[in-house]
């Protein structure tokens, strides 16, 4: 039992450092966010626009519990009138009621409305420290190469930040509102509800019975909640990495639409959705079995709550110690503490789910963390160097899970030269190709880029085509803007896609418009508004036929007469639009270099 307690006591503390380290950043944010006001604008820190909307809405959540305090004081006036049969009192009190009425009404607007712009404000900044920590250092590639990644980031970033800030604010806030109110009203309900006396030991008298009867209450029904409710924190965490998956799959089947209607596969990604929407189904009956059990003992708590202090309060009324309005009175501070005490149980659905929200973000950071880190410890030294050009020294590569896969690879790339990288399907060219990138963190040596600053392009054998006008898909990865539609149309005339020309402004998913070949001779029209300074292709044609891939290569060559060329490549005609072939051997775990003009010495 203790062991037990004390494995809660560290979880909760872990639970909290997590929260702390989601949390903090945000108040202390030094970006600086520009304000308009009449005439003029200001920049201020975003911190202290947040602290700001913080401060405001908690004055506000000061001032309702104040106004609830005045509309406690005018119950007892009001009621107190009826049974006096006062009427001029009666129609003054419901004067008094119309003015609090209005304020309280005011208050909990503008308290709403801040919270909604805070919590806007702190997702926009949540939101962006994720995703550019993800993209950050190409942080989104190594967390899938370290098989470090988690689940559906995409989910985490644009879901568990929204969820996250809104339900922090709306937990936070909304306890602090229930601690004030229980501290106002605490003090109402004991001078209120004088002493009670026991019939035990010859007479125990009980002073403020009626705030200890709210609080044992409010404690039962917190425990109950409590025990009953806890495995919801658990499947909601697991619902929601079922529903991001079953949506990715959605996804999948929606980008490879093509290859899918091709292959008739339509039964397989049926029968593949059937088994990610069981998974579901099972979760979402868990939590409907849990949260009947819940919501058996919210429905007979809440219920119960309205009837329950004018049975404690009775026996005074009925000895006519107490007329109706301080019973009234009394009633409703016994409920505005019990309301504050109470605050667990109606909150226990969404701290659970908020919980969940919290351990989903902390994993995710953890993750990216993890895979910096592993990319940081990389045996591969990569740094960029004076010289132009590319350099491998005695580099070894190796798998992710460590087996060699080509040993003592030295090798120079110069500035303008031409290179085509050869061998057998599966014998390393695609991981020695990411390695000249700078890509590859597995093994050791060191690799001396190409100096900061130069332009480089990498045109992979299925291109990225970003959704948007044609024209940001072909000036990718520079803004669209400031190239000429003149210049980017001439670039896809000379790549065989003059019949695109008129839809240069045209928004589209292009990936799925365009056929593999044109999207392909799209990239060697890329190639040439960018005008990079190294190229690397990655079978860049392995979807164009023999005479179409002499042409884009033939285009390369004149059109970008100073540009490195490196290319992945299994025709053997392409060879002839480079200077030097560096052929891999899969056997002997090495590379061999050799010009073009000369026969291979290596059969392979």
């Amino acid at each position: 039992m203790i062991d037990r307690f004390l494995t809660r006591i560290a979880g909760a503390r872990g639970f909290a450092a997590k929260l702390w380290v989601l949390t903090r950043p945000y108040w202390f944010a030094e970006e600086r966010q520009s304000i308009r006001l009449p005439g003029f604008s200001v920049g201020v820190k975003e911190c202290w626009i947040a602290r700001g909307l913080l401060a405001t809405t908690v004055a506000l959540s000061v001032l309702i519990v104040y106004i609830s305090k005045l509309i406690n004081s005018w119950n007892a006036r009001f009621f107190n009138a009826l049974q006096d049969r006062n009427a001029d009192a009666f129609w003054s009190e419901l004067g008094i009621w119309v003015v609090l009425v209005a304020l309280f009404i005011v208050a909990v607007v503008y308290r709403t409305w801040l919270m909604q712009l805070l919590t806007i404000r702190w997702r926009r900044w949540l939101s962006q420290v994720y995703f550019r920590d993800w993209l950050a250092d190409r942080t989104y590639y190594h967390m899938e190469l370290t098989r470090r990644g988690v689940g559906n980031p995409e989910q985490r970033i644009e879901q568990d930040c929204n969820s996250f800030t809104s339900q922090t604010l709306s937990i936070s806030l909304g306890l602090l509102l229930q601690v004030m109110t229980l501290i106002t009203f605490t003090a109402v309900l004991w001078n209120l509800s004088g002493g009670f006396v026991l019939p035990l030991f010859g007479g125990i008298n009980v002073p403020g019975y009626m705030m200890w009867a709210a609080v044992l209450y409010a404690l039962a029904g917190s425990w109950a909640t409590y025990l009953i409710g806890r495995p919801l924190v658990r499947i909601n965490f697991a619902l929601e990495r079922y529903n991001a998956d079953f949506r990715y799959r959605m996804v999948r089947i929606r980008e490879n639409a093509e290859s899918i209607a091709l292959y008739h596969g339509e039964a397989v990604e049926a029968r593949r959705l059937g088994g990610a929407f069981t998974r579901i189904f099972a979760t979402w009956w868990a939590y409907m079995r849990y949260n009947k059990r819940l919501t058996w003992l919210t429905s007979f708590y809440g219920q119960a709550a309205v009837i329950f202090p004018y049975i404690v309060a009775a026996p005074q009324y009925f000895a006519g110690q107490i007329g109706l309005g301080t019973m009234t009175q009394t009633a409703d501070a016994f409920g505005q503490v019990q309301g504050s005490l109470s605050w667990f149980v109606d909150s226990y659905t969404q701290l659970a789910a908020w919980k969940a929200v919290v351990d989903r973000l902390t994993t995710f950071g953890e993750a990216m963390v993890e895979a910096k880190c592993a990319d940081q410890k990389s045996a591969i030294q990569s740094r960029p160097q004076a010289k132009p050009e590319l350099t491998l020294d005695g580099v070894d590569l190796n798998l992710p899970d460590g087996t060699p896969l080509l040993r003592d690879v030295s090798l120079a790339i110069r500035r303008g030269e031409a290179v085509v990288l050869r061998g057998p399907s599966g014998s390393g060219k695609t991981t020695l190709f990411r390695a000249l990138a700078g890509l590859w963190p597995f093994g050791s040596g060191r690799i001396a880029t190409p100096p900061a600053g130069s332009r480089v392009l990498f045109l992979p054998q299925k291109p990225y085509l970003p959704i948007g006008t044609l024209k940001d898909a072909l000036c990718y990865p520079d803004p669209s803007d400031p190239v000429p539609d003149t210049e980017c149309r001439e670039a896809l005339e000379a790549c065989g896609l003059w019949h695109l020309s008129p839809r240069l402004n045209e928004a589209a998913n292009w990936s799925l418009v365009l056929s593999g070949g044109e999207q392909q001779r799209l990239g060697f029209a890329r190639a040439l508004v960018y005008r990079p300074d190294w190229l690397f292709l990655d079978e860049a044609t392995s979807a164009l036929d023999e005479p179409a891939e002499k042409h884009m290569y033939a285009l390369l060559r004149q059109r970008l007469e100073r540009t490195t060329v490196v290319s992945i490549a299994h025709r053997s005609a392409v060879a002839a639009f480079h200077d030097r072939q560096i052929t891999v051997d899969p056997a002997g775990k090495r590379v061999l270099s050799e010009p073009v003009s000369e026969p291979l010495s290596l059969t392979l």
